[in-house]
């Protein structure tokens, strides 16, 4: 890797700068933000990363209007609601997820909690076999578990099938790394922050070739691993801190400025 110092002074540099809690407002982790139970931060962290493609406005707007469905805890509407206290969510769109998917989903993660341990459990027993790979895989078996429908499916990221699986990875990086900045929430303690993936989308990916971090072309699963493995070279314990370096760069930077 060119400049090795160099780069990871710049990384460095940037993660200070776009790891604050000033950008929460403005970014999809916001919503969990809003809850301090464990299972609350957990169901409203998932929803959040599931609804986070397009606009990041309306994703953020789209994943508070189902929540607020389930005040003051969604945790506790999953566990005790009867089905007529569904019916709202019949009606609940966001772009292609519709109110069928809308009822698997919730029904889904209820679920997991009632029968299989919880979401921790369900991604810590999968990292134990093949690590983000296997955590994402394992949730995808726990809905199919739950009779999700076929169609639902495509919302729930495949790395099998090659997906980045940007969205899932980034909820991840929520609930399993720390910092003394308070953005990540750090409460899952089964996994450790040098077994994740850095989340991989079409910003941080141009931030990365641009600096030298990614060759591959496309935005996939192997590229995510391949971005992942460069950033170890700076931080094996913490990798995917950077990405807030390669994000906020890409999204407040890049526009102007060239390397």
């Amino acid at each position: 890797m060119n400049n090795f110092p160099d780069i990871k002074q710049f990384l460095d540099e940037k993660y200070a700068c776009y790891n604050r809690p000033e950008f929460i407002v403005h970014d999809p982790i916001s919503v969990p933000h809003q809850f301090a139970k464990k299972e609350d931060i957990e169901i409203a962290g998932l929803i959040a990363a599931i609804f986070a493609w397009g606009q990041r406005k309306t994703a953020i707007s789209k994943a508070n209007q189902l929540l607020s469905l389930m005040k003051p805890s969604p945790f506790e509407f999953l566990m005790n609601a009867a089905d007529r206290d569904y019916q709202p969510m019949t009606v609940f769109v966001h772009r292609t997820f519709n109110g069928d998917d809308c009822l698997g989903f919730l029904h889904g993660i209820s679920l997991i909690y009632k029968n299989l341990g919880g979401l921790e459990k369900i991604f810590a027993d999968g990292f134990k076999n093949n690590y983000a790979f296997g955590g994402i895989k394992s949730l995808r078996q726990a809905f199919a578990v739950t009779g999700m429908l076929n169609r639902t499916f495509k919302h729930l990221p495949d790395p099998e099938n090659g997906s980045a699986a940007k969205r899932i990875n980034m909820f991840l990086r929520w609930m399993v790394r720390s910092d003394h900045n308070g953005v990540d929430f750090g409460i899952w303690k089964t996994i450790s922050p040098a077994t994740l993936i850095c989340p991989l989308d079409l910003h941080v990916g141009n931030a990365a070739r641009a600096l030298g971090l990614l060759n591959r072309k496309q935005n996939d699963w192997r590229a995510a691993i391949e971005l992942t493995e460069g950033l170890k070279t700076f931080d094996p314990y913490d990798p995917v801190k950077y990405d807030f370096a390669l994000f906020g760069y890409s999204m407040f930077e890049m526009r102007n400025k060239t390397i």
